[in-house]
């Protein structure tokens, strides 16, 4: 059995060639909203998955005064394990950084993401009810339904907990 070698490395200017199509892709961006925020995700910081000299996966974060947030988590590849690898790698980056935790946001629609971001030890510490409605003054082009045709409403929030509390 042949072991996958991933590469991450950080986001760099010449990649926002391709940032800008798997954002329309995965979000109907470049604008991201999450907890009441729009985020320009050709803006943020991030950290790119490489596999085989191609683009994997990438992730874009907001490091805040008092945590991380992961705005933006996309596995271009399948199976080569891009969005553990870049969800580890930004936690850890947050750590260096002396954060208390990580965290990001996903719609109830997501139950794939939701199921994965629990496999990584990722713990959901809030649901905020309605709150894709307020996300919509924002960004009108977020739909009614998302996956499987479930109404997007609710914006549940993730965290990783990196230093202990003091």
């Amino acid at each position: 059995m042949t072991s996958v070698t991933l590469v991450i490395r950080r986001l760099q200017p010449d990649d926002r060639a391709w940032l800008e199509p798997a954002l329309r892709e995965h979000t109907a961006g470049p604008s991201i909203v999450s907890r009441g925020r729009l985020h320009n995700g050709l803006a943020l910081p991030g950290l790119v998955a490489v596999h085989d000299g191609a683009v994997a996966g990438v992730a874009l974060y907001d490091l805040g005064a008092e945590g991380c947030e992961v705005v933006f988590l996309a596995a271009l590849l399948d199976d080569v394990g891009a969005g553990s690898a870049l969800l580890g790698a930004v936690g850890e980056l947050a750590r260096t950084a002396g954060r208390r935790r990580a965290w990001l946001v996903t719609t109830n629609d997501n139950t794939n993401a939701i199921r994965f971001y629990q496999r990584q030890g990722w713990d959901l510490v809030a649901v905020h009810h309605d709150a894709v409605d307020d996300s919509r003054k924002l960004k009108p082009s977020i739909p009614r339904t998302g996956h499987d045709g479930i109404p997007v409403r609710h914006e549940l929030e993730f965290e990783l907990r990196l230093l202990p509390n003091r």
